[in-house]
């Protein structure tokens, strides 16, 4: 499991504790520069933790990567979750169930499809992941309702994607690259709640328009 996070001290640690450890082999907690006591916490925790001083969340999981990629042992699924406690750990099970099942080599947990609280995503963002999944659709002929960030694939077909992204459109980059090699892709309902914290994104309105703006530019890029 992978775990990017940035100043997240107060959150990080609700995040461990409820993450069912008996389907996951090693928690990879990637320190993306924090100021505060992310690490510390992580670490007491029980959970690997790498530093990336690049900025960006994409290079928070490229760093993640390039470990897996130099361990002895490779996992056969590999789970991607924000630090932040707005997504429920505990739903892990039913996120990789598709891929055991070999129903699914990519599998996204939609918030689209399941229960939000109030407040936990702003207009932007429901209107972009709106907007971006149509495209997709559009252009690569693949039906998603979510770019969320809780998600898991299958080791060997991550390594086939190539993820290259180093920011916002890390999670757009994965679900349009597995459109194109066809891969199996699946949904399940997850249920999002507001975050702890202000996010990096979604909490500033030059976060939202960078955002907003490289996943458009990651759709069309790979047309």
């Amino acid at each position: 499991m992978v775990i990017p996070a940035l100043n997240e001290q107060n959150a990080i640690g609700y995040v461990l504790d409820e993450i069912p450890r008996e389907y996951v082999y090693e928690v990879i907690v990637v320190d993306n520069g924090s100021v505060d006591n992310t690490t510390r916490v992580a670490k007491g925790k029980g959970a690997t933790v790498l530093q990336e001083t690049q900025k960006g969340y994409g290079s928070a999981c490229l760093k993640a990567l390039s470990y897996i990629e130099e361990s002895a042992e490779k996992p056969d699924i590999v789970v991607f979750l924000d630090a932040d406690h707005s997504d429920y750990p505990e739903e892990l099970p039913k996120l990789i169930q598709p891929i055991i099942d070999d129903d699914a080599d990519l599998v996204i947990g939609s918030r689209a499809l399941g229960q939000k609280e109030r407040g936990s995503m702003t207009f932007p963002q429901v209107f972009g992941n709106w907007l971006a999944t149509h495209l997709i659709k559009l252009f690569y002929g693949v039906s998603f309702t979510d770019l969320g960030p809780f998600r898991a694939i299958r080791y060997s077909c991550l390594l086939d994607i190539g993820m290259e992204d180093k920011n916002y459109g890390w999670t757009v980059e994965m679900q349009l690259k597995s459109a194109r090699l066809k891969l199996k892709n699946h949904e399940v309902p997850v249920n999002y709640r507001r975050r702890i914290g202000v996010s990096k994104v979604s909490g500033t309105i030059k976060g939202t328009i960078m955002a907003g703006y490289k996943i458009l530019y990651t759709i069309f890029r790979y047309l």
